[in-house]
């Protein structure tokens, strides 16, 4: 009897099939688009390909991956629920309202869902640079029950976004101070530079805090931030135009590096 076992993971609509060992170490995937099986030995081939039977859907070529990268491999050695990379927006508030849901008879909307609405959009319009040589890791983990909401990187360099909602709402910034509406003001950018900080501690590299607000009815900034963007969800794809910063490998390795929860732990 094989102790394979198959796991699957999407990413951006596209499914891989990973084949593990017992102890969670990955030594094959299946990627049906390309219709290949790739094998990271060939001592297994056989258990491999009898393990994926029931998956493949035609004809597949079966060999070693194309010439792989350390960042490939080092995302291949890691354990699924060590793999951060999978995560959806918003995934850590998606557990808890799965969780608990809260009364149903609720007059006021519960603000986690405000807060997942603005995790969602911020995080799609993140995913959407990722043709532009740019990923995306969503509801990154730190120790305290912190989370950076989005983490990107790419060629114009590492950012630390963190989305707030502020549909049909006046929002006022005086650093590091900020406004909804008639609500009392609150620092919340010593938190995203906070956040930012943390990232950089983990990864060892620059990385820029940045503030995305959903749908603000308007902005107005009486004291600039330092060294923080200020954005709205539409001006998010500004960012894909930046360059000269990382180089494709150093992204790859970040990303390698960033997307291992253990990165995470001691931050």
């Amino acid at each position: 009897m094989s102790s394979l076992r198959v796991v699957p993971t999407w990413r951006h609509g596209q499914e891989r099939l990973y084949v593990c060992l017992t102890d969670g170490r990955n030594i094959a995937w299946y990627d049906r688009e390309a219709a290949r099986v790739n094998l990271l030995s060939e001592d297994r081939r056989e258990d491999v390909l009898d393990v994926l039977g029931p998956f493949l859907t035609g004809p597949v070529a079966v060999g070693p991956p194309p010439v792989p990268t350390p960042a490939e491999l080092a995302r291949l050695t890691l354990h699924p629920d060590d793999d951060l990379a999978p995560n959806r927006p918003g995934e850590a508030l998606q557990i808890a309202l799965d969780r608990d849901p809260g009364p149903a008879h609720r007059i006021r909307r519960d603000p986690r869902r405000r807060a997942l609405e603005a995790e969602q959009t911020v995080g799609e319009a993140l995913d959407r640079l990722d043709g532009a040589g740019w990923h995306t890791l969503h509801s990154v983990p730190l120790p305290g029950g912190d989370r950076v909401h989005h983490l990107l990187i790419g060629p114009g360099g590492l950012f630390a976004v963190h989305a707030l909602y502020a549909r049909k709402q006046r929002v006022t910034i005086a650093d590091p101070m900020v406004t909804l509406g008639r609500r009392d003001p609150h620092p919340l950018l010593r938190r995203v530079r906070a956040d930012a900080d943390r990232a950089a501690y983990a990864l060892t590299a620059e990385v820029h805090p940045i503030l995305a607000l959903v749908s603000p009815s308007d902005i107005t900034t009486t004291l600039p931030p330092r060294d923080l963007r200020i954005l709205t969800e539409r001006d998010l794809d500004g960012l894909s135009r930046l360059g000269g910063t990382l180089k494709p490998a150093d992204v790859e390795a970040l990303h390698a590096m960033a997307r291992d929860r253990h990165t995470w732990s001691k931050v």
